[in-house]
């Protein structure tokens, strides 16, 4: 947006006004010529600014009871015509349409009213054409007009004004806030048509699913599975096959040595990296072959025929992986039930969403991966460079292990897992009595947390179980209690200065 010789038009129509008095006062600052409509231009007026009425620009009075006033090509023209391309602008000048630099519009307000108990028709009153219309149109054109969808939005917008024009940046971004209360706003509307039990996802694919956790929940998916899954064999994917089949994928995607892992609602219960996938397997299946049973096995090498012979005496719901043999194919098939995955080299989502209470959560996924260059040796033993191999082995099972988490790890094999308990030393308790069933020998081992050591219990009960090395994040105002008792006992431990929560 440039201002030339004329001076640059706002449009403003909102059903809220407060707030906005000192937008339009940076505007009128800023030599804007104002356009408006109804109550808007009223209120505008009442503060002493010259406006002009959309009617007298395109010949026509707000008409059906208000439900059309902006839908003119005079109006959507001027916001949609770009600057600098020349038939655009002879078009413009030949039918008189002038150009609209900035939108300031929000929407009729759908959820409040349909909250407040209003009849159908007064709802149906309540969704926005004209207003969704304008918002689409000036972010669509966003490198020409500025859009300001909502008075959310007023205070930086009267930030950059008091700097002067916005920037072709500064536009994008708000074009960017446009289109998120567009589509807030048509999901709102879907749900209430499509039923208060029905979330309106639409801008996904959606496939219905047998039953969400339990049978007696409805459950679907929304997203483009294939993108991510080639399925050569088996049943439908089920909500709780896709919540195992996630926490598997994003486990296996930490590993660059051929690594296999079986995990079990939604944690790993065995996990080693190997020469090949046949041993790999094996020494997976021995952190806890009990848990095993029904799990979903992953790896990120071909299954070749050796490993699916032995795989197949397991029962288990779920193999993914890049390829199989032939001859690997032909044993996995025989269990008719048996889903068989190509795991596709995807784009991973960088976010990730979580639905509670009255609202969702987002945040950025931990793309974070501890490695041997991101660890702080803190005692006065070095960790040995075997001891660091098992560290970054365990440190990434721990990151993909519900918190409260402690992972036990030797030769690049997972020994157990403490998981989901409410102390750490719990966690570690469960994993020492885990690998001790399963004839474990500890010492030399390693342990892995997904967070600080308040207290030096933790290494106290570590170090008599033979576990000689430690990976934490560090980060508690006692952390050198933990440090000193690792000394004290002749343990390593390194700092990440990085948290792994996963609840």
């Amino acid at each position: 947006m440039t201002q030339d010789s004329k001076r640059p038009t706002a449009l403003i129509s909102v059903f809220y006004k407060n707030g906005l008095d000192t937008l339009v006062k940076e505007l009128v600052n800023n030599g804007f010529k104002l356009l408006s409509t109804g109550g808007t231009r009223k209120f505008i007026e009442e503060l002493g600014y010259e406006v002009e009425a959309v009617e007298d620009l395109t010949g026509y009075p707000s008409i059906l009871g208000g439900r059309v006033k902006t839908l003119h090509p005079k109006v959507f023209g001027g916001i949609l015509g770009r600057r600098g391309l020349e038939s655009d602008v002879q078009e413009m000048q030949e039918y008189e349409i002038p150009n609209i630099d900035v939108i300031v519009v929000d929407l009729y307000p759908f959820e409040e009213t349909l909250e407040s108990g209003a009849s159908h028709s007064e709802i149906i009153e309540k969704i926005d054409i004209g207003g969704i219309s304008l918002i689409r149109a000036a972010a669509k054109n966003y490198k020409h007009t500025w859009i300001i969808p909502s008075v959310n939005d007023y205070d930086d917008a009267v930030s950059i004004l008091k700097e002067g024009l916005p920037s072709e940046e500064n536009r994008r971004d708000f074009a960017g806030r446009a289109f998120a209360i567009s589509s807030a706003y048509d999901t709102a509307i879907g749900s209430y048509l499509n039923g208060d039990d029905e979330i309106n996802l639409g801008f996904f694919p959606k496939k219905e699913l047998r039953y969400g956790e339990n049978p007696h929940q409805k459950g679907a998916f929304h997203g483009k599975l294939d993108d991510v899954f080639e399925k050569l064999h088996g049943k439908e994917l089920s909500y709780n096959n896709l919540l195992d089949a996630d926490a598997a994928v994003n486990l296996i995607k930490e590993f660059d040595e051929t690594t296999l892992a079986i995990t079990k609602h939604n944690n790993a219960c065995g996990v080693a990296s190997r020469e090949n996938v046949l041993d790999a397997w094996n020494d997976a299946l021995a952190g806890d072959p009990v848990s095993a049973f029904g799990g979903v096995i992953i790896c990120n090498a071909e299954i070749d025929q050796a490993t699916a012979e032995e795989m197949h005496k397991l029962f288990f719901e779920i193999v993914i992986a890049p390829s199989y043999s032939k001859e690997a194919l032909e044993i996995l098939k025989q269990k008719k039930n048996r889903i068989i995955i190509i795991l596709k080299d995807f784009d991973r989502p960088k976010r990730q969403f979580r639905s509670l209470l009255n609202g969702v959560l987002v945040q950025d996924k931990d793309a974070i991966v501890d490695s041997k260059s991101d660890m702080e040796n803190r005692t006065s033993r070095d960790a040995s460079e075997a001891e660091l191999v098992d560290l970054e082995f365990a440190s990434k099972i721990c990151k993909n292990t519900k918190s409260n988490t402690i992972v036990l790890a030797k030769g690049k094999q997972l020994l157990a897992s403490g998981t989901g308990q409410t102390s750490r030393v719990d966690a570690l308790r469960q994993a020492i009595v885990k690998a001790e069933a399963f004839k474990f020998d500890l010492k030399g081992a390693v342990m892995a947390s997904d967070a600080f050591f308040p207290f030096p219990d933790c290494v106290e009960i570590a170090s008599e179980a033979g576990i000689a090395s430690v990976i934490q994040p560090g980060g508690s105002i006692k952390d050198q209690l933990s440090i000193d008792k690792c000394d004290d006992l002749g343990m390593s431990m390194v700092m990440t200065g990085v948290r792994h929560f996963k609840h």
